[in-house]
Protein backbone atom coordinates (compact mmCIF):
# COMPACT_ATOMS: atom_id res chain seq x y z
CA UNK A 1 0.00 0.00 0.00
CA UNK A 2 1.12 3.44 -1.13
CA UNK A 3 1.99 4.99 2.32
CA UNK A 4 0.03 8.41 3.08
CA UNK A 5 2.64 10.46 2.81
CA UNK A 6 2.87 10.12 -1.04
CA UNK A 7 -0.38 11.84 -1.07
CA UNK A 8 0.77 14.99 0.30
CA UNK A 9 1.18 17.60 -0.73
CA UNK A 10 -1.81 17.81 -3.28
CA UNK A 11 -1.79 20.19 -5.84
CA UNK A 12 -4.90 22.61 -5.79
CA UNK A 13 -5.70 21.14 -9.22
CA UNK A 14 -5.36 17.43 -7.33
CA UNK A 15 -7.05 17.79 -4.00
CA UNK A 16 -10.11 19.57 -5.76
CA UNK A 17 -10.48 16.49 -7.93
CA UNK A 18 -10.14 13.85 -5.01
CA UNK A 19 -12.95 16.00 -2.52
CA UNK A 20 -15.43 16.09 -5.26
CA UNK A 21 -14.75 12.50 -5.68
CA UNK A 22 -14.72 11.65 -1.60
CA UNK A 23 -18.13 13.75 -1.93
CA UNK A 24 -19.77 12.88 -4.29
CA UNK A 25 -18.53 9.56 -5.73
CA UNK A 26 -18.34 7.32 -8.09
CA UNK A 27 -18.18 10.34 -10.65
CA UNK A 28 -17.43 9.45 -14.57
CA UNK A 29 -14.89 11.59 -15.74
CA UNK A 30 -17.67 12.97 -17.69
CA UNK A 31 -19.14 13.89 -15.20
CA UNK A 32 -16.64 15.01 -12.55
CA UNK A 33 -14.89 17.65 -15.89
CA UNK A 34 -18.39 18.68 -15.72
CA UNK A 35 -18.91 19.90 -11.75
CA UNK A 36 -14.88 21.43 -12.11
CA UNK A 37 -15.13 22.91 -14.87
CA UNK A 38 -12.42 21.41 -16.72
CA UNK A 39 -11.54 20.02 -20.21
CA UNK A 40 -10.56 16.06 -20.62
CA UNK A 41 -7.33 16.56 -21.13
CA UNK A 42 -7.17 18.90 -17.41
CA UNK A 43 -9.05 16.25 -15.60
CA UNK A 44 -6.28 13.63 -17.03
CA UNK A 45 -3.74 15.12 -16.15
CA UNK A 46 -5.11 15.77 -12.32
CA UNK A 47 -6.26 12.31 -12.19
CA UNK A 48 -3.14 10.42 -12.96
CA UNK A 49 -1.51 11.05 -9.82
CA UNK A 50 -4.29 10.20 -7.77
CA UNK A 51 -4.49 6.80 -9.48
CA UNK A 52 -1.03 6.07 -9.24
CA UNK A 53 -0.91 7.10 -5.75
CA UNK A 54 -4.03 4.77 -5.14
CA UNK A 55 -6.14 7.42 -3.63
CA UNK A 56 -8.18 6.92 -6.12
CA UNK A 57 -9.76 3.61 -8.29
CA UNK A 58 -11.16 3.04 -11.56
CA UNK A 59 -14.92 2.01 -9.97
CA UNK A 60 -16.01 -0.41 -12.72
CA UNK A 61 -18.53 -3.07 -12.48
CA UNK A 62 -16.32 -6.73 -12.38
CA UNK A 63 -16.11 -7.84 -15.42
CA UNK A 64 -17.44 -4.48 -17.33
CA UNK A 65 -15.58 -4.20 -21.09
CA UNK A 66 -12.82 -1.31 -20.36
CA UNK A 67 -14.11 -0.19 -24.43
CA UNK A 68 -14.88 3.70 -23.51
CA UNK A 69 -12.32 4.22 -20.24
CA UNK A 70 -13.64 7.61 -19.92
CA UNK A 71 -17.18 6.17 -19.20
CA UNK A 72 -15.51 4.18 -15.92
CA UNK A 73 -16.53 5.41 -12.46
CA UNK A 74 -13.63 7.13 -10.17
CA UNK A 75 -14.14 6.70 -6.50
CA UNK A 76 -12.31 7.19 -3.16
CA UNK A 77 -10.31 4.01 -1.90
CA UNK A 78 -11.93 4.36 1.80
CA UNK A 79 -9.95 1.51 3.18
CA UNK A 80 -6.73 3.16 1.95
CA UNK A 81 -6.52 4.34 5.00
CA UNK A 82 -7.72 5.00 8.77
CA UNK A 83 -8.44 7.84 10.93
CA UNK A 84 -8.59 8.14 14.50
CA UNK A 85 -11.60 10.04 15.98
CA UNK A 86 -11.22 11.29 19.65
CA UNK A 87 -14.29 13.10 21.78
CA UNK A 88 -12.42 14.18 25.23
CA UNK A 89 -15.43 14.21 28.19
CA UNK A 90 -15.10 15.33 31.09
CA UNK A 91 -14.82 11.69 32.52
CA UNK A 92 -14.19 9.82 29.42
CA UNK A 93 -12.03 9.79 26.37
CA UNK A 94 -14.54 8.34 23.32
CA UNK A 95 -12.66 6.85 20.30
CA UNK A 96 -13.37 5.32 17.00
CA UNK A 97 -11.20 4.76 13.96
CA UNK A 98 -12.75 5.59 10.58
CA UNK A 99 -12.38 5.22 6.86
CA UNK A 100 -11.16 7.53 4.43
CA UNK A 101 -15.04 8.39 3.77
CA UNK A 102 -15.52 8.84 7.73
CA UNK A 103 -17.49 5.25 8.26
CA UNK A 104 -16.80 3.65 11.63
CA UNK A 105 -15.62 0.30 11.73
CA UNK A 106 -14.12 0.35 15.38
CA UNK A 107 -14.95 1.52 18.83
CA UNK A 108 -12.82 2.02 21.58
CA UNK A 109 -14.08 4.07 25.23
CA UNK A 110 -11.56 4.55 28.18
CA UNK A 111 -12.55 6.36 32.15
CA UNK A 112 -10.39 10.00 32.08
CA UNK A 113 -9.03 9.71 35.83
CA UNK A 114 -7.33 13.29 35.81
CA UNK A 115 -7.32 16.26 33.57
CA UNK A 116 -3.68 16.82 33.34
CA UNK A 117 -3.07 17.70 30.11
CA UNK A 118 -0.30 14.94 29.40
CA UNK A 119 -1.62 12.10 31.35
CA UNK A 120 -5.11 12.60 29.02
CA UNK A 121 -2.37 12.96 25.82
CA UNK A 122 -0.56 9.57 27.05
CA UNK A 123 -3.74 7.96 27.27
CA UNK A 124 -4.90 9.30 23.74
CA UNK A 125 -1.46 7.99 22.27
CA UNK A 126 -2.47 4.82 23.90
CA UNK A 127 -5.46 3.96 22.46
CA UNK A 128 -4.09 4.69 19.38
CA UNK A 129 -1.10 2.16 19.50
CA UNK A 130 -4.13 -0.12 21.18
CA UNK A 131 -6.26 0.36 18.11
CA UNK A 132 -3.75 0.52 15.15
CA UNK A 133 -2.79 -3.22 16.18
CA UNK A 134 -6.36 -4.15 14.19
CA UNK A 135 -6.01 -1.17 11.90
CA UNK A 136 -2.27 -0.86 10.79
CA UNK A 137 -3.07 2.12 8.07
CA UNK A 138 -3.77 4.51 10.49
CA UNK A 139 -2.67 7.75 9.10
CA UNK A 140 -3.59 10.31 11.83
CA UNK A 141 -5.58 11.75 15.37
CA UNK A 142 -8.59 14.16 15.59
CA UNK A 143 -9.66 15.62 18.77
CA UNK A 144 -12.79 17.14 20.01
CA UNK A 145 -12.67 18.83 22.93
CA UNK A 146 -15.86 21.32 24.36
CA UNK A 147 -14.35 24.61 24.09
CA UNK A 148 -12.13 27.22 22.32
CA UNK A 149 -9.30 25.81 19.96
CA UNK A 150 -6.91 27.82 18.32
CA UNK A 151 -4.85 26.91 14.79
CA UNK A 152 -6.58 23.37 15.49
CA UNK A 153 -3.82 22.80 18.05
CA UNK A 154 -3.89 24.59 21.07
CA UNK A 155 -6.89 24.35 23.32
CA UNK A 156 -7.16 28.15 24.68
CA UNK A 157 -9.93 27.17 27.03
CA UNK A 158 -12.19 24.13 28.12
CA UNK A 159 -13.73 24.93 31.11
CA UNK A 160 -14.94 21.21 31.46
CA UNK A 161 -11.34 20.18 31.18
CA UNK A 162 -10.11 23.27 33.52
CA UNK A 163 -7.47 23.26 30.33
CA UNK A 164 -5.51 27.30 29.23
CA UNK A 165 -3.11 27.24 26.49
CA UNK A 166 -2.74 23.76 26.30
CA UNK A 167 -0.91 23.00 23.26
CA UNK A 168 -2.29 19.66 22.74
CA UNK A 169 -1.82 18.56 19.63
CA UNK A 170 2.08 18.84 19.91
CA UNK A 171 1.55 16.73 22.78
CA UNK A 172 0.16 13.71 21.09
CA UNK A 173 2.19 13.93 18.49
CA UNK A 174 5.33 12.97 20.25
CA UNK A 175 3.47 10.63 21.96
CA UNK A 176 2.01 8.90 18.76
CA UNK A 177 4.19 9.64 16.22
CA UNK A 178 1.23 10.58 13.41
CA UNK A 179 0.02 13.89 12.78
CA UNK A 180 -2.94 15.44 14.98
CA UNK A 181 -5.34 17.87 14.26
CA UNK A 182 -7.40 19.46 17.68
CA UNK A 183 -10.49 21.47 17.25
CA UNK A 184 -14.24 22.32 18.95
CA UNK A 185 -16.00 19.13 19.40
CA UNK A 186 -19.25 20.85 17.84
CA UNK A 187 -17.46 22.73 14.71
CA UNK A 188 -15.92 19.12 14.34
CA UNK A 189 -19.75 17.81 13.93
CA UNK A 190 -20.70 20.12 11.63
CA UNK A 191 -17.19 19.64 9.39
CA UNK A 192 -18.46 15.73 9.69
CA UNK A 193 -22.05 16.63 8.67
CA UNK A 194 -21.44 19.18 6.00
CA UNK A 195 -19.29 16.61 4.20
CA UNK A 196 -20.78 13.19 5.29
CA UNK A 197 -24.11 13.57 6.51
CA UNK A 198 -27.34 16.00 6.69
CA UNK A 199 -25.86 18.56 4.86
CA UNK A 200 -23.79 16.85 2.76
CA UNK A 201 -24.65 18.95 -0.58
CA UNK A 202 -26.45 21.52 0.53
CA UNK A 203 -25.42 25.66 0.63
CA UNK A 204 -26.97 26.59 3.85
CA UNK A 205 -27.18 24.49 6.77
CA UNK A 206 -27.18 24.62 10.18
CA UNK A 207 -26.22 22.38 12.76
CA UNK A 208 -27.83 22.91 16.55
CA UNK A 209 -26.42 20.84 19.43
CA UNK A 210 -28.35 19.91 23.06
CA UNK A 211 -26.44 18.30 25.46
CA UNK A 212 -24.31 19.37 28.14
CA UNK A 213 -24.55 23.00 26.62
CA UNK A 214 -25.71 24.58 23.64
CA UNK A 215 -23.81 24.44 20.52
CA UNK A 216 -24.69 26.31 17.22
CA UNK A 217 -22.67 25.63 13.53
CA UNK A 218 -23.82 27.29 10.45
CA UNK A 219 -22.18 26.65 7.14
CA UNK A 220 -23.10 29.15 3.97
CA UNK A 221 -21.90 28.26 0.80
CA UNK A 222 -21.06 24.71 1.65
CA UNK A 223 -18.36 25.79 4.18
CA UNK A 224 -18.53 26.49 7.87
CA UNK A 225 -18.48 29.94 8.65
CA UNK A 226 -15.77 31.08 11.50
CA UNK A 227 -16.51 34.28 14.00
CA UNK A 228 -14.75 35.59 16.64
CA UNK A 229 -17.42 34.45 19.12
CA UNK A 230 -17.18 30.81 17.94
CA UNK A 231 -16.80 28.44 20.66
CA UNK A 232 -17.41 30.87 23.40
CA UNK A 233 -20.66 29.19 24.87
CA UNK A 234 -22.68 31.94 22.81
CA UNK A 235 -26.14 29.87 24.38
CA UNK A 236 -25.62 31.13 27.68
CA UNK A 237 -26.42 34.27 26.51
CA UNK A 238 -29.61 33.57 23.75
CA UNK A 239 -32.37 34.84 26.27
CA UNK A 240 -35.67 32.72 24.86
CA UNK A 241 -37.72 33.48 27.79
CA UNK A 242 -36.83 37.05 30.03
CA UNK A 243 -39.07 35.03 32.73
CA UNK A 244 -37.75 31.97 32.49
CA UNK A 245 -35.56 30.25 34.82
CA UNK A 246 -31.99 30.37 36.31
CA UNK A 247 -29.95 27.62 36.71
CA UNK A 248 -26.15 27.85 37.85
CA UNK A 249 -24.70 27.82 33.95
CA UNK A 250 -26.57 30.42 31.76
CA UNK A 251 -28.12 34.30 32.09
CA UNK A 252 -31.98 33.87 33.36
CA UNK A 253 -34.08 32.13 30.43
CA UNK A 254 -30.98 31.43 27.91
CA UNK A 255 -30.81 28.71 26.01
CA UNK A 256 -28.59 27.10 27.86
CA UNK A 257 -30.80 27.43 30.85
CA UNK A 258 -33.97 26.44 29.04
CA UNK A 259 -32.46 23.50 27.15
CA UNK A 260 -29.00 21.84 28.25
CA UNK A 261 -29.55 18.47 30.14
CA UNK A 262 -27.61 20.40 33.35
CA UNK A 263 -30.39 23.25 32.96
CA UNK A 264 -33.74 20.51 33.08
CA UNK A 265 -32.00 19.04 35.78
CA UNK A 266 -31.12 21.94 37.95
CA UNK A 267 -34.82 23.26 37.18
CA UNK A 268 -36.31 19.85 38.35
CA UNK A 269 -33.97 19.48 41.37
CA UNK A 270 -34.94 22.76 42.83
CA UNK A 271 -38.57 21.98 42.06
CA UNK A 272 -38.55 18.67 43.93
CA UNK A 273 -35.46 18.23 46.25
CA UNK A 274 -34.45 15.37 43.85
CA UNK A 275 -32.00 14.58 41.17
CA UNK A 276 -33.46 12.83 38.52
CA UNK A 277 -31.14 11.79 35.16
CA UNK A 278 -32.31 13.41 32.04
CA UNK A 279 -33.78 9.93 30.85
CA UNK A 280 -36.25 10.01 33.57
CA UNK A 281 -37.45 13.35 33.43
CA UNK A 282 -38.46 12.66 30.06
CA UNK A 283 -39.94 9.50 30.86
CA UNK A 284 -41.69 11.41 34.12
CA UNK A 285 -43.11 14.12 31.95
CA UNK A 286 -44.34 12.13 29.25
CA UNK A 287 -46.17 9.95 32.08
CA UNK A 288 -47.94 13.33 32.64
CA UNK A 289 -45.98 14.14 35.98
CA UNK A 290 -46.71 18.18 36.46
CA UNK A 291 -43.13 19.76 37.56
CA UNK A 292 -41.07 17.32 34.55
CA UNK A 293 -44.13 18.06 32.32
CA UNK A 294 -43.57 21.95 32.81
CA UNK A 295 -39.86 21.75 33.07
CA UNK A 296 -40.13 20.21 29.58
CA UNK A 297 -42.84 22.15 28.37
CA UNK A 298 -40.68 25.17 28.84
CA UNK A 299 -38.14 23.47 27.17
CA UNK A 300 -39.80 22.46 24.36
CA UNK A 301 -41.32 26.10 23.92
CA UNK A 302 -37.76 27.62 24.38
CA UNK A 303 -36.47 25.12 21.48
CA UNK A 304 -39.09 26.45 19.14
CA UNK A 305 -38.57 30.38 19.26
CA UNK A 306 -34.75 29.04 19.13
CA UNK A 307 -35.37 27.04 15.59
CA UNK A 308 -37.58 29.72 14.63
CA UNK A 309 -35.55 32.65 15.12
CA UNK A 310 -32.60 30.72 13.31
CA UNK A 311 -34.77 29.99 10.35
CA UNK A 312 -35.86 33.50 9.67
CA UNK A 313 -32.25 35.18 10.15
CA UNK A 314 -29.97 32.38 8.51
CA UNK A 315 -32.32 30.88 6.39
CA UNK A 316 -30.78 27.72 5.78
CA UNK A 317 -32.75 24.68 4.06
CA UNK A 318 -31.49 22.36 7.08
CA UNK A 319 -31.50 22.92 10.60
CA UNK A 320 -30.19 19.17 12.19
CA UNK A 321 -30.85 19.32 15.70
CA UNK A 322 -28.30 16.83 17.62
CA UNK A 323 -26.82 15.59 21.04
CA UNK A 324 -27.46 13.63 23.68
CA UNK A 325 -30.32 16.01 24.97
CA UNK A 326 -32.63 15.37 21.61
CA UNK A 327 -34.80 13.12 22.97
CA UNK A 328 -36.43 16.31 24.55
CA UNK A 329 -38.28 15.73 20.44
CA UNK A 330 -40.16 12.46 21.28
CA UNK A 331 -41.68 13.86 24.51
CA UNK A 332 -42.39 17.40 23.30
CA UNK A 333 -41.67 17.64 19.45
CA UNK A 334 -45.47 18.81 18.64
CA UNK A 335 -44.81 21.81 20.99
CA UNK A 336 -41.55 22.17 19.45
CA UNK A 337 -43.32 22.78 16.16
CA UNK A 338 -46.41 24.31 16.91
CA UNK A 339 -44.15 26.60 18.78
CA UNK A 340 -41.73 27.07 15.52
CA UNK A 341 -45.04 27.90 13.12
CA UNK A 342 -46.30 30.21 15.77
CA UNK A 343 -43.47 32.21 15.70
CA UNK A 344 -42.78 32.66 11.91
CA UNK A 345 -44.75 34.52 8.92
CA UNK A 346 -47.63 32.56 8.22
CA UNK A 347 -46.67 31.70 4.54
CA UNK A 348 -43.26 30.97 5.38
CA UNK A 349 -42.33 27.76 3.90
CA UNK A 350 -41.92 24.50 6.61
CA UNK A 351 -38.46 24.14 8.70
CA UNK A 352 -36.82 21.65 7.46
CA UNK A 353 -36.14 20.44 10.68
CA UNK A 354 -34.17 16.42 11.20
CA UNK A 355 -33.33 15.23 14.80
CA UNK A 356 -30.66 12.76 15.51
CA UNK A 357 -30.06 11.55 18.87
CA UNK A 358 -26.02 11.67 19.02
CA UNK A 359 -23.68 9.74 21.29
CA UNK A 360 -20.47 10.73 21.84
CA UNK A 361 -18.99 8.58 19.28
CA UNK A 362 -21.07 10.53 16.27
CA UNK A 363 -18.78 13.45 18.03
CA UNK A 364 -15.52 11.25 17.50
CA UNK A 365 -16.35 10.72 14.01
CA UNK A 366 -16.09 14.40 13.61
CA UNK A 367 -12.97 14.60 14.86
CA UNK A 368 -12.20 11.87 12.12
CA UNK A 369 -13.56 14.18 9.40
CA UNK A 370 -11.21 17.12 10.78
CA UNK A 371 -8.30 14.73 10.40
CA UNK A 372 -10.04 13.50 6.89
CA UNK A 373 -10.01 16.73 5.80
CA UNK A 374 -6.77 18.78 7.31
CA UNK A 375 -4.05 15.54 7.22
CA UNK A 376 -4.77 13.73 3.53
CA UNK A 377 -6.65 16.29 1.40
CA UNK A 378 -5.04 19.39 3.00
CA UNK A 379 -7.99 21.29 3.61
CA UNK A 380 -10.04 22.80 5.87
CA UNK A 381 -12.99 22.12 4.69
CA UNK A 382 -13.29 24.15 1.85
CA UNK A 383 -12.56 23.52 -2.25
CA UNK A 384 -9.88 24.54 -4.33
CA UNK A 385 -9.68 26.05 -7.80
CA UNK A 386 -9.46 22.88 -10.11
CA UNK A 387 -7.47 24.95 -12.83
CA UNK A 388 -4.58 25.69 -10.13
CA UNK A 389 -2.09 22.93 -11.01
Amino acid sequence: MTPAASWLPLRPGERAVAIEVLLGGPLTRTELARRLGLSAGSLTRLTKPLLESGLLVEAGAPGESRQGRPSQPLDIVAESRSFLGVKITADRLHAVVTTLKSDIVDRHDRPLTTHDPAAVADLVAGTAAALARDHPRLAGIGVGVGGLVEDRAVVAESPFLGWRDVPFAALVEERAGLPVVVENDVAALVEAETWFGAGRGLDRFVVLTIGAGVGYGLVLGGRRVRTGQEDRGSGRHWILDPDGPLTPDGARGSAVSLLSVPGIRHQVLAATGRDHGYEEILALAGAGDPTAARVIGAAARGLGVLVSQIADVAMPQKILLAGEGVGLMDVAGDTVRATVRARRHPLAADVDLETRVSDFHDWARGAAVLAIQVLVLGAGGGRDTPGSA
